[in-house]
């Protein structure tokens, strides 16, 4: 019960997000735009506000998130105001979490339902006593609106505190320990560009940057969020102006029945994580890392008394042990190296006043080393020689390539507002096979183009060495040797696929059948970053490298957001976590999604989803799952809220979870379970990815024709994120009694250098894993 006695002396000085005080979109019924001006899962109402809507039977309706009593807010359950309610008057939710239609609701620090803001004045002056002026944030007087009417960027204009008017900050000393944001913005500009309209000069645009528009040579279109580009998220729903869409080009499937799977597996509670598990990975002595960013509570301490970030979770004694760490690696992102050992990479500000002995982690790289021979390295903590990135990142993705390096891509540069150019990292850098920064930051212009959901992209290393990049809608194959972009990919259809809105993204088994080309999957996400926000059931396929990629669309029974895809050995794919309704962030997720999806890869369109069993547990924000050795899989995590609590509130109704989960899928379920082969030993602990041949030997459960290897990755997980995450079908060219002759990978695009699992099945029922590592 200690968390929920620190958290209350800590919630008054850290707000629990970094909200971004704009208003709703404006629309009207007339509007040819996407939604009349609004975004999927709102409606335009009679005065011209975007509010947001359920499907109930088919059959659009208000949400039920409107206010009965007149409360709204975060604070009351993130309710918004009803403008047509008979139990009150006004539609604008207040900074203190109550509706009216007063300047004091309307105006400074309105939540929800707010008037749409007048555009700048050329004399700096602002606010109430003329007409309601803004101030640009971009111009030469500053974005802050003060007491006295005048626009500004010093304290004095821009604090609360000091009766900022508009485009305020909360309090004077502003944290970088919140989740970022991307929160609704104004458009009153008509969709599609005058001829009088000024011209970017920076591809960022529409209200929020001098009513600018971005013509030809900046592609266009204005999006919801202020940036120029020609995308679905562009031109589609939220569109500010100029070739606005009407309708999406190719719509998304909606939500598809799915029928139970014979034996749906089961969950059971085994443990207690010791520490929220925001990061996991599985190590090659068989256990799994947590790594979690500063809390003022945990279950466990370091040696040096304070509370541990870190701990190592023994899947055979289900007991955790506390990590230390010295940096803060909060959101951070990772990869394992070429000698088996995981980094950590980025993270977050330092928190003195709960641990002095972390620091900055924004550049961090941390190092943890495990051996599946050498007991003696378990426990240890993570080494932080003083190796930094070559820029601050927080929410970067990481790739091994084939060399050994580490592709390291994305982060914010300081967790502040995404919307504005100068928080954003839209880079990469090479860290070399050590993982040591060449120092040198490369822009990367699909992560530029698609800002501010440019964060945590999804990468793949592809078989010809080139990688696989997506993020928001918006994917290409991209050659970083060369630093050039091979070819580019059409849109995926439906919602944003990445933070703040992720759904989940798998690299199918690849197979020498198909000469080992890859086939990626990616499911779920959502509209926009609001606990309102419908999420999205479509699936997109695709062969990046056919001659002619295009999307092949599918859907889960529902809509999910955080939802995260896992490989198993016999070459399905498990979907759980998440929920759906909502978005990724502190307190921004409802409705959790508790059932397991099983996908089949091989099975034909229409036929490739099941549901497996649903779990008790909630797993929303920050949790992760995986598999284990034995072919089971860890289900940990959750911690939707800015510190641990215990004992959840009106306002936090999902809080910490420090249960662990193990899921048994059905291949191990009934008899399957004695039907593993048993005794594997390989002829080899490291691999040559040559093609050169090594040997396995087993007993087999009973004579059968229908035996496969697997060589196995599961990368680093993060926010529904499996970064590296790969499998191979190996080729058997000699099998007699469980005695095999097996071909290695063919080359290190295909397996890149760095640990992995060989399981070995029998008719579909894996044995226990044996930990290798390509050399």
């Amino acid at each position: 019960m200690r968390a929920n006695s620190l958290i209350l002396g800590f919630a008054a000085s850290v707000s629990a997000n970094i909200i971004f005080t704009h208003v709703p979109l404006s629309c009207n019924l007339t509007d040819p735009r996407m939604y009349h001006g609004c975004l999927r899962g709102q409606e335009c109402n009679e005065v011209g506000q975007c509010v947001p809507t359920i499907v109930i039977q088919g059959i659009q309706v208000r949400d039920v998130l409107y206010s009965k009593d007149g409360s709204c807010g975060p604070k009351n359950g993130n309710t918004i105001c009803d403008p047509n309610s008979k139990a009150y008057i006004g539609g604008c939710c207040s900074q203190y979490g109550w509706c009216g239609n007063t300047a004091d609701y309307c105006g400074t620090g309105c939540i929800s339902g707010c008037p749409a803001p007048v555009a700048p004045r050329g004399d700096g002056q602002c606010g109430a006593k003329y007409g309601g002026a803004t101030c640009d944030p971009k111009g030469e007087f500053g974005g802050c609106c003060s007491q006295y009417g005048f626009c500004g960027s010093s304290d004095g204009h821009c604090f609360v505190s000091n009766g900022c008017q508009s485009g305020c900050k909360g309090s004077a000393s502003p944290t970088t320990s919140q989740e970022p944001v991307i929160g609704p913005v104004s458009s009153t500009m008509p969709a599609g560009a005058t001829a009088t309209a000024r011209v970017t000069t920076d591809g960022t645009c529409g209200t929020s940057n001098g009513n600018t528009v971005c013509g030809s040579l900046w592609n266009d279109c204005c999006s919801m969020y202020g940036f120029c580009g020609n995308t679905s998220a562009h031109c589609g729903a939220g569109c500010q102006s100029g070739k606005c869409l009407s309708a999406p080009v190719v719509a998304a499937p909606g939500a598809s029945s799915a029928p139970a799977a014979p034996n749906g597996g089961s969950f059971t509670v085994v443990g207690q994580a010791g520490v929220p598990a925001m990061h996991a990975g599985l190590m090659p002595n068989g256990r799994v890392f947590f790594l979690d960013k500063l809390e003022n509570y945990t279950q466990l301490r370091t040696a040096n008394g304070y509370y541990a970030m870190s701990s190592e979770y023994d899947p055979v004694t289900n007991k955790a042990v506390p990590l230390g760490y010295v940096t803060n690696a909060f959101c951070s992102g990772g990869a394992f190296l070429a000698d088996g050992r995981v980094v950590s990479l980025g993270g977050n500000a330092p928190l003195t006043w709960l641990d002095p002995n972390i620091g900055d982690g924004f550049t961090g790289i941390r190092y943890l080393g495990r051996s599946s021979t050498d007991a003696s390295l378990n426990g240890q903590y993570w080494s932080e020689p003083g190796n930094k990135l070559a820029s601050a990142r927080w929410y970067a993705s990481a790739q091994t390539m084939p060399d050994g390096t580490i592709f390291v891509a994305s982060g914010s540069l300081n967790g502040l507002d995404p919307t504005v150019l100068s928080n954003n990292n839209p880079t990469y850098e090479i860290l070399s096979p050590t993982a040591v920064s060449r120092g040198v930051n490369i822009e990367l212009a699909i992560l530029k183009k698609n800002q501010p959901y440019y964060m945590y992209p999804f990468v793949h290393l592809l078989n010809d060495g080139s990688l696989f990049i997506f993020v928001s809608k918006a994917s290409q194959v991209f050659n970083v040797g060369s630093n050039t972009v091979v070819k580019g990919l059409p849109d995926l259809p439906g919602d944003y696929r990445t933070y703040p809105n992720t759904g989940g993204s798998v690299l199918l088994p690849l197979s020498s059948k198909n000469n080992w080309a890859p086939d990626i999957v990616i499911c779920g996400g959502g509209a926009y970053q609001d606990i309102t926000s419908p999420t999205d059931p479509s699936c997109g396929r695709i062969q990046p490298l056919s001659a002619s990629p295009a999307w092949e669309m599918d859907s889960m029974p529902e809509g999910r957001g955080m939802v995260e895809g896992t490989l198993l050995p016999d070459g399905t794919v498990v979907w759980m976590n998440g929920g759906s309704r909502g978005a990724q962030g502190f307190g921004l997720m409802n409705n959790p999604s508790l059932e397991a999806l099983l996908y089949d890869p091989a099975k034909p369109l229409g036929q490739r989803f099941s549901t497996l069993a649903r779990s008790t547990i909630p797993r929303l924000y920050h949790s992760v799952c995986l598999l284990l050795l034995d072919g089971t899989m860890m289900v940990a995590g959750s911690n939707p809220v800015e510190m641990p609590m215990n004992q959840p509130d009106a306002a936090n109704p999902y809080v910490t979870e420090w249960r662990v989960e193990n899921y048994v899928p059905p291949y191990l379920q009934g008899a399957k379970a004695n039907q593993r082969p048993t005794n594997i030993v390989l002829g080899s602990k490291t691999l040559r990815a040559d093609g050169s041949q090594f040997t396995v030997t087993c007993t087999l459960p009973h004579a059968s024709d229908n035996i496969k290897v697997v060589l196995y990755h599961g990368g680093f997980i993060t926010h529904s994120v499996h970064m590296g995450h790969r499998m191979l079908n190996l080729d058997i060219v000699k099998s007699a009694q469980g005695s095999l002759t097996v071909n290695g990978p063919p080359n290190y695009n295909v397996a890149p250098p760095g640990p992995y699992v060989v399981y070995v099945l029998v008719d579909g029922v894996p044995g226990v894993g044996q930990f290798v590592r390509v050399d």
